[in-house]
């Protein structure tokens, strides 16, 4: 009989849209990487694409995307492979149905003013909000709900993305889940 396989950590980057989420996964997962470490990075967007044919991204399409989300992430920590969540998810819940069903798991809200994020904008989001064309972007027309007791804040407008993901690093150390 094979040994079981030790349960994976997980990592949610939390925040409004280009807030810098991406930015600090993309050096976390290559920070992580030459620890030795490889991540699954599940990124909302690329996830969305496979899982929603035509987005209207309404409250009842969000509830059940991110209950995909999480489902996935469960099923690669189980299975021994690390997880990093890059989703804006603007509701408390999606982020703590994760919580509850991953033993190994840190949030790190990436908080960037409203303003810094509409003006950085890569993807267009907050334009076709500001034009009426998108009617939900999170901090526009509905809320985003911050973590109220995250295990790390990274300021996405001011602070050095490699230093953030350290940072990280540093608490996934601190909890034992690197080494």
């Amino acid at each position: 009989m094979e040994p079981r396989i030790e349960p994976a950590f997980a990592v949610w980057a939390t925040g409004l849209p280009a807030s810098g989420k991406s930015t600090l996964v993309a050096e976390l997962t290559a920070q992580l990487a030459a620890r030795g470490v490889d991540v699954a990075a599940l990124e909302s967007d690329a996830l969305r694409k496979v899982f929603v044919r035509h987005p209207v991204y309404n409250e009842e399409e969000r509830e059940i995307f991110y209950e995909q989300m999480v489902y996935v992430g469960v099923l690669l920590t189980r299975h021994g492979v690390p997880v990093i969540f890059d989703a804006t998810a603007n509701r408390r819940r999606y982020r703590e149905r994760a919580r509850q069903q991953i033993s190994k798991f840190i949030e790190i809200y990436v908080d960037s003013p409203l303003g810094v994020c509409i003006h950085r904008d890569p993807k267009g989001i907050y334009r076709r909000g500001l034009e009426g064309i998108a009617a939900t972007v999170p901090g526009l027309q509905i809320e985003y709900e911050a973590p109220e007791n995250p295990d790390l804040v990274v300021h996405g407008d001011r602070e050095n993305p490699e230093r953030a993901a350290e940072r990280v690093i540093e608490e996934l150390v601190a909890k034992g889940y690197v080494k």
